[in-house]
């Protein structure tokens, strides 16, 4: 890469830190390509809107893990509960097959 090009480089990402603003590069599935495109964008605005997304991403990434036990709790929860419902199946055995 020759030295102008060098310049070039780095005065375009001296701007863009007056702006505050930085470049990276960042690793995802191809079919998130526009995805990511369109967040970064939004969120290098400087408007009421990137705040909120800003904040929304941040709770849905800071979440913590689910406790083990989730899925029992929930079935624990369930409006059925109580209820007599019959739920056996009939044990068949199956065709006979000729191999």
């Amino acid at each position: 890469m020759g030295s102008s090009q060098k310049r070039a480089i780095r005065n375009y990402r001296s701007r863009l830190g007056e702006r505050g603003l930085a470049r990276f590069e960042v690793l995802g599935r191809d079919a998130d390509r526009n995805l990511i495109r369109s967040l970064a964008r939004r969120l290098s605005e400087d408007t009421p809107e990137a705040s909120e997304l800003r904040a929304a991403v941040s709770r849905s990434l800071a979440r913590e893990p689910a406790e083990p036990g989730g899925i029992l709790a929930a079935l624990r929860r369930s409006p059925l509960v109580g209820a007599d419902l019959d739920l056996s199946r009939p044990r068949e055995e199956g065709r006979k097959i000729d191999l």
